[in-house]
């Protein structure tokens, strides 16, 4: 029974969560045992297809043809494609149509959460799918904590030992929440943020390429990194701020609970099945409630809460993953 992973333009997708989410898939299946192929001329009995551009539907109506099974991986919605980049607002009733479209060739619908396979399944067109949530995962092994990184990470962007550092991760997009990260650090100068991902500007928005270009003393963008960097990030920063307005999932408030990195999320539905405000990690509504908590975070009038949060992490380790993965082609075989 081998599997046909297909992903268009990876290399177009290869830094977004989307290119991260199709890479934990290999890693995860590689763990399970599952014989699978990257090579679309291999020959395969279920295709498992990752993207929604043009090529990624017609090779999923040329496998439907064929008898082939298969599994479509329904990582965005119309909700997360709102506020990303520019004329996302105006087109997103199109993009939605796109993805009906693309979906409904699946035999069977996997997405990351419970709260993106509701969304899905409201969707006309999808409500009589079959929709699976399984989490994008994580390699638990090399997201750890590390104590001997704190030093690393603080040479590497020259930062002290007592400076109180904040970090963020996303495109340059308005989803991500990066407004309301630059303004808390305008708001907040006694503590260091630093921004890591990269997008190009001109698809950006007017707002968001004002806010990247903003010179302050304690913020940073650092750019697209390596995983080995963000996991420096993740055990030599002082806390995670994740201030998106909508996700599919977030793999990265995942990889800061596997390295028990205390983190501020934004208070949005995707979190409410799976994060826990004061357990194990801190919610806030908007950009007065995050600085009202960051201010409580370093006063120590909030509690750690890593050794709870890192549950989170091991509940989605690839291992677990892998064999979801693996049922889920073996009902359809």
């Amino acid at each position: 029974m081998k599997i046909l992973l297909y992903t268009e333009n990876e290399k177009l997708v290869g830094k977004s969560g989307l290119g991260k989410a199709i890479k934990h898939q290999t890693k995860a299946l590689d763990l399970a045992g599952v014989d699978y192929t990257l090579n679309e001329n291999d020959d395969y009995y279920i295709l498992h297809i990752n993207t929604y551009f043009p090529k990624s539907y017609f090779i999923a109506k040329k496998a439907k043809k064929c008898g082939k099974k298969i599994v479509y991986h329904a990582h965005s919605t119309e909700e997360d494609y709102k506020n990303g980049f520019v004329f996302s607002k105006v087109t997103s009733k199109i993009f939605k149509w796109w993805l009906v479209k693309c979906y409904s060739l699946g035999d069977i619908i996997i997405t990351p959460t419970p709260y993106s396979k509701k969304i899905l399944s409201g969707y006309k067109g999808l409500r009589e799918k079959k929709i699976v949530d399984i989490s994008n995962g994580i390699n638990l092994e090399f997201f750890q904590h590390d104590d001997r990184l704190r030093k690393q990470f603080r040479q590497r962007y020259k930062y002290k030992n007592e400076d109180k550092v904040i970090f963020g991760i996303g495109l340059y997009i308005a989803r991500k929440g990066i407004l309301d990260f630059v303004e808390l650090a305008r708001r907040l100068p006694q503590y260091k943020f630093i921004w890591f991902g990269y997008s190009p500007l001109i698809f950006s928005g007017r707002r968001v390429r004002k806010a990247v270009k903003t010179h302050l003393s304690n913020l940073t963008f650092a750019g697209y990194v390596s995983p080995d960097i963000i996991k420096e990030a993740m055990n030599g920063a002082d806390l995670y701020l994740f201030p998106t307005l909508e996700e599919t999932e977030g793999i990265p408030i995942i990889e800061a609970c596997a390295c028990k990195q205390n983190a501020i999320v934004r208070d949005i539905p995707i979190f409410d099945e799976w994060l826990e405000d004061g357990k194990n990690v801190y919610k806030a509504k908007d950009v007065d409630e995050f600085e009202t908590k960051i201010k409580l975070f370093f006063s120590g009038k909030l509690k750690d809460v890593t050794e709870n949060s890192y549950n989170v992490a091991t509940q989605r380790d690839f291992k677990i993953i892998g064999n979801k993965l693996k049922k889920v082609y073996e009902s359809l075989s």
